[in-house]
């Protein structure tokens, strides 16, 4: 499956905000943005630029399509998805994008980023009800629940790795993780305030694609 495999932080530093693509990285003093906090190339140094409607539109579809990690094709089909329902456009894009299973396991704090979590699930390490799951963009669904495969818990990711951060990470409230068995029950539909995404921006981005 096609993917974005650039340089991460650049992307933070083009958009001009923290995106946290990088894991316990993105909130130490190692940091692009912390280091850099300007956008790259060779006047990267100069203010940044007041944009125009269009411009702050771009920029959230950008910052928001970062986020999750996806490429413009799969982005667009969630907006879209979302803006053909009668439901509440906002609320509709979230639940999508919130409920991808790649999404979903970085949530329950398997995996520090969605790109580590989007390789677990690619590698065949995540149950969805019990059945191996390789798909990242597989959408979960209130009741579902999120394991890690009984071989792959012998790995050195799930019995070394993990254990440094996992016990210490807190899941959102629509999600019930069972820590010593490493699984997620899917409880309810995530809000907006459960993705930490910013009303205006989501608004921005379905006036974009409603152009």
């Amino acid at each position: 499956m096609a993917r974005y495999t650039g340089p991460r932080e650049k992307l933070e530093r083009r958009i001009g905000t923290k995106l946290f693509l990088k894991g316990d990285r993105s909130l130490s003093p190692k940091s692009a943005m912390v280091r850099k906090p300007y956008p790259p190339g060779m006047h990267g140094k100069a203010k940044f630029k007041k944009l125009s409607e269009y411009g702050l539109q771009l920029q959230s579809k950008q910052k928001i399509k970062n986020i999750y990690r996806l490429l413009e094709k799969k982005f667009k089909f969630y907006v879209k998805e979302a803006m053909k329902s009668k439901k509440e456009t906002t609320a509709l894009l979230v639940k999508n994008l919130e409920q991808r299973l790649d999404n979903t396991v970085y949530r329950m704090g398997l995996a520090q980023s969605r790109d580590q979590a989007r390789q677990l699930v690619n590698h065949g390490h995540i149950l969805v009800n019990n059945i191996k799951t390789d798909i990242p963009s597989f959408q979960v669904k209130q009741g579902d629940k999120i394991s890690v495969r009984e071989g792959s818990k012998n790995t050195k990711y799930f019995s070394t790795l993990l254990p440094e951060w996992f016990p210490k990470h807190e899941g959102p409230n629509w999600i019930k993780v069972e820590k010593e068995i490493f699984t997620g029950t899917i409880e309810k539909a995530p809000e907006i305030n459960d993705s930490g995404l910013e009303f205006k921006d989501l608004q921005s981005i379905i006036e974009f694609y409603s152009r």
